[in-house]
């Protein structure tokens, strides 16, 4: 289950829109107070994060919380937000502050500052503060939405994704409904206020916290949409924009969901085509056709008897679902797949789920965020009918993860909140150039959505990367990386002076054409 997917216009936002001019650029205001990181949890101690004490790698990490409207149109009542920094040491050349968000919705983005700042080349990394924050309701934000507990909703063997029969198709449809009645209950008061357009709102107080008169930004996944919402609400605010991985700004949500099925099918099929090109390895087929049967009767049979007690068909889902996201991880996942099918031996498979697929109290909180900014965001359908003859339909020509996204959304079903209509993505004359980066076959943010986003922003250009690794940059590939630093340095883009009508403007290579085989 774990995922690596209207306000009324204020004088602030009509005036940037109108190119008006608004507040004058002023000084860190005095209630953002940097100062030590706090023992960092889970969210921000990955291999980025060395200590309590923010250092990495002789590189200071400082934490702020800064205050901010619960309700834009009502700004008397207040929420916390996270904020992490790490600041750049060239004051004579600064180029201001890159705020990062790694998507989501529900994410927390203080260890991908760490990892971003880290990352950037030496003549960029002193130049920029790197701004990371979480959102409202996430991680260290106060406060963060927990709505059920997570040892007990998550305890495996969940139900199969993939009803059998009326009688377990009801059984779901129930967990779905307790999930969003057990978030209306404890945060009614807040989930009015859970929107992407006021996580923009939120932006851009962070941007007048530090003083700064426009930021740059850099969003992976849904981060991608959350800039193109900042963009549209602030255009004369923002100095270099980078969306990678791009949501499509027509499916806001229940048309993402269901082009994700398809997506992540043809991803899996690469994986299951990768297995059997190893078949000396794996020893699962030599054929995509024969590696797909026994991939389906491993499900079958952790439907009748899970892994370990643990690992039903559903954790099973869960488990590959990541290699969706990226092939490092193919090699890992077809050994476990090999290991349990020809030798009965269970142990990588338990492995996979308690590193890759094990929920915990932090992934609840990302999923009550996940749902209470979606569910709100757009109308989904109110009648389950529609959503059965959909996922019977999809699940017919895409049966991998159909069902599974379903149950994932199907709480927006009863959501308290109804959806309502997504923030309409304006270009303006104010925004800069946009560099849009897109695997060509990611299946979290399909590659039409990347077309779709430069669409609508007439001035961007669009970077296509060979294969479907979700987040292309900073992940390797020199092509992709020297292309964002000259673009984060002087906002140089690529491609010719009219971009292409179809296709990318420029294109780079996969680092490599897949990963090595593991035995």
């Amino acid at each position: 289950m774990k995922r690596v997917v209207g306000v009324a216009v204020g004088f602030a936002v009509f005036a940037a829109m109108a190119g008006l001019p608004q507040e004058a650029a002023a000084q860190e205001r005095d209630d953002l107070v940097w100062g030590p990181c706090e023992t960092p949890g889970k969210a921000s101690s990955d291999a980025d994060a060395s200590s309590g004490t923010g250092e990495q790698a002789g590189v200071a990490v400082e934490c702020a919380s800064l205050r901010v409207p619960l309700d834009y149109a009502d700004p008397d009542r207040t929420i916390s937000l996270a904020l992490n920094r790490v600041r750049g040491g060239d004051s004579r050349n600064h180029l201001g502050a890159l705020l990062v968000n790694p998507g989501g919705p529900g994410a927390s983005g203080l260890s991908l500052a760490r990892r971003v700042a880290a990352q950037l080349p030496p003549d960029l990394a002193g130049r920029f503060d790197v701004i990371g924050f979480d959102p409202r309701g996430v991680g260290h934000s106060e406060p963060a939405l927990r709505c059920v507990d997570p040892a007990e909703y998550y305890a495996p063997p969940r139900p199969d994704n993939v009803p059998g029969n009326a009688e377990q198709e009801a059984v779901l449809l129930g967990r779905a409904r307790r999930y969003a009645e057990a978030c209306q209950s404890r945060w009614d008061w807040m989930l009015p206020h859970l929107s992407t357009e006021n996580s923009a709102r939120d932006m851009d107080e962070i941007r007048k916290a530090l003083g700064e008169e426009k930021i740059s930004y850099l969003g992976y996944s849904y981060g991608t949409y959350l800039g193109a919402v900042y963009a549209t609400l602030f255009p004369g605010r923002v100095s270099r924009m980078v969306m990678d991985s791009v949501v499509d700004p027509k499916g806001i949500w229940y048309g993402s969901n269901l082009a994700q099925d398809v997506a992540f099918n043809r991803r899996h099929r690469d994986f299951l085509r990768w297995t059997a090109r190893h078949n000396d390895v794996y020893r699962l087929g030599r054929t995509t056709r024969m590696v797909s049967f026994a991939w389906y009767a491993m499900r079958n049979r952790l439907r009748v008897r899970p892994a370990g007690g643990v690992v039903g068909p559903s954790e099973l889902d869960d488990i590959y679902t990541l290699g969706g996201y990226s092939d490092l991880v193919w090699p890992q996942l077809a050994k476990a797949f090999s290991t349990y099918v020809k030798k009965g031996d269970d142990a990588p498979l338990l492995a996979a789920y308690h590193r890759y697929a094990e929920n915990d109290a932090e992934d609840e909180n990302g999923y009550a965020v996940y749902l209470g900014v979606q569910c709100h965001d757009a109308a989904w359908p109110g009648q389950w009918s529609k959503w059965r003859a959909d996922m019977s339909r999809t699940h017919a020509k895409a049966p991998f993860l159909t069902w599974s996204n379903a149950w994932y959304n199907a709480p927006c079903v009863f959501w308290p909140e109804r959806g309502g209509t997504p923030v309409t993505l304006k270009d303006n004359a104010g925004l800069p150039p946009i560099m849009i980066v897109q695997a060509e076959r990611d299946a979290a943010t399909p590659y039409r959505g990347a077309l779709r986003m430069r669409a609508v922003f007439g001035r961007s250009r669009m970077l296509a990367v060979a294969g479907g690794n979700h987040g292309a940059t900073f992940s390797g590939n020199q092509c992709v990386d020297r292309r964002l630093a000259a673009y984060l340095r002087d906002g140089t883009l690529f491609g010719p002076a009219r971009r292409a009508a179809r296709g990318p403007d420029a294109r780079c290579a996969a680092t490599s054409q897949a990963p090595a085989a593991a035995g």
